[in-house]
């Protein structure tokens, strides 16, 4: 199993959020090699700013082994985490995250640019299936114009 093969289930999560007309933005967790949470934006669903693809994912995950921290657990999600989410990963404990593409204006370097968010431990990957995560969210934001 790869990067990319799970990069592409977040990006099906993502697919499923667009559809539904929010951001979109999937996340899935990963542990052992296998998907233990999905999750998909469903902040409009919901009404709810605080139901983001990775804080669905990770909460699904956490009921799913049974406590708060995910130390072998990898956290795939198609863009840069804003710093509410950077703020759950850490508290969580993952082992990597990794995502697709950037986000300038919302993604947590934008608030916090020269601090890192994540547990110490945590391993950081970027730009897996970085173009077709960032179409996907210029689609999105141009049909919206």
């Amino acid at each position: 199993m790869t990067d990319e093969y799970f990069m592409m289930l977040a990006l099906k999560e993502a697919r499923i959020a667009y559809e539904e007309d929010e951001v979109p933005i999937g996340a899935v967790v990963v542990l052992n090699d296998r998907v233990i949470a999905r999750g998909h934006n469903m902040t409009e669903k919901l009404k709810d700013p605080t139901a983001h693809a990775e804080m669905i994912a990770l909460t699904s995950a956490f009921n799913y082994v049974g406590g708060k921290y995910l130390p072998q657990a990898l956290l795939y999600v198609t863009v840069e985490p804003c710093l509410m989410c950077a703020g759950a990963m850490y508290w969580g404990k993952l082992k990597r995250i990794i995502w697709g593409t950037e986000d300038e204006k919302n993604g947590y370097k934008k608030i916090t640019a020269s601090n890192w968010p994540f547990h110490p431990k945590t391993e950081v990957v970027h730009g897996i299936l970085k173009d077709e995560c960032g179409q996907l969210m210029k689609d999105f934001f141009n049909k919206k114009r």
